[in-house]
């Protein structure tokens, strides 16, 4: 079956079930990668993955990998840094600095796949108050963060960076809890990862995500920049 490819107009996808098994979740390729765009891919469960050379990908892999806020799994080794930590948090403060961070090259896979083209997309979503960052500093240095997009009460989790042990990690985690706080119910972890299905992710079936879509991302959501709560700020407890 030939892949779709997608007009700049009208933002419309095909359906999510028509997507390729092989490889994994792979549905369209085209379209524009802008925020009205991605705004709609996410109510979808649909998201853009591709280098720098390839059209754009559209995606929607069966099983997808989510966390559940209240299952959220810290190591021994996690809470000890969580205690001991000099670190500070912040949202939405470097937004465009975290991508970046995020699209450096690495030793394992990820992060070259963030273009600058797919930069001013999710900069121009930041800028409408859907996609948010949570950044790391040691002293006045960037040292671990992530972003996503943020629906309703769904979270849909982009990338992470770390300069320091454990400091994408304690973004996470951090970002787990004001969540909470906030009433949100899925973090969308996208796919699997030892990573992410050690501090506690698990697959789910396209069917079932996509159900709890439908509910979370017509929920009253909150709007604008994001802001730690005030005890958030400082990490000196085991969260």
């Amino acid at each position: 079956m030939p892949l779709p490819w997608l007009d700049a107009e009208p933002v419309e996808f095909p359906a999510t079930h028509t997507a390729l098994d092989d490889p994994n979740g792979l549905l369209a390729a085209g379209g524009a990668l802008t925020a009205d765009w991605l705004e709609t891919a996410y109510r979808h469960g649909i998201f853009p993955w591709f280098e720098e050379g390839q059209p754009i990908l559209w995606w929607t892999p069966d099983p997808r990998l989510v966390l559940w806020p209240e299952q959220l799994h810290l190591s021994r080794s996690l809470r000890k840094s969580l205690r001991q930590t000099a670190c500070h948090f912040s949202m939405d403060t470097a937004f465009a600095e975290v991508m970046t961070a995020c699209a450096e090259p690495r030793d394992d896979y990820g992060g070259t796949w963030i273009t600058l083209d797919m930069q001013q997309a999710y900069e121009e979503l930041h800028q409408r108050g859907l996609a948010h960052s949570l950044e790391v500093w040691d002293g006045k240095e960037l040292v671990g963060g992530l972003y996503g997009i943020a629906i309703g009460r769904a979270f849909f989790g982009e990338s992470m960076f770390s300069r320091q042990t454990d400091a994408s990690k304690m973004a996470l985690a951090r970002l787990v809890k004001q969540l909470q706080r906030w009433g949100f119910e899925l973090i969308d972890c996208q796919v699997s990862s030892q990573h992410l299905l050690s501090l506690g992710a698990q697959e789910v079936s396209r069917e079932l995500f996509e159900g709890k879509l439908a509910h979370l991302t017509r929920a009253e959501g909150r709007s604008g920049f994001w802001r730690l709560d005030a005890d958030l700020i400082q990490c000196d407890d085991a969260i």
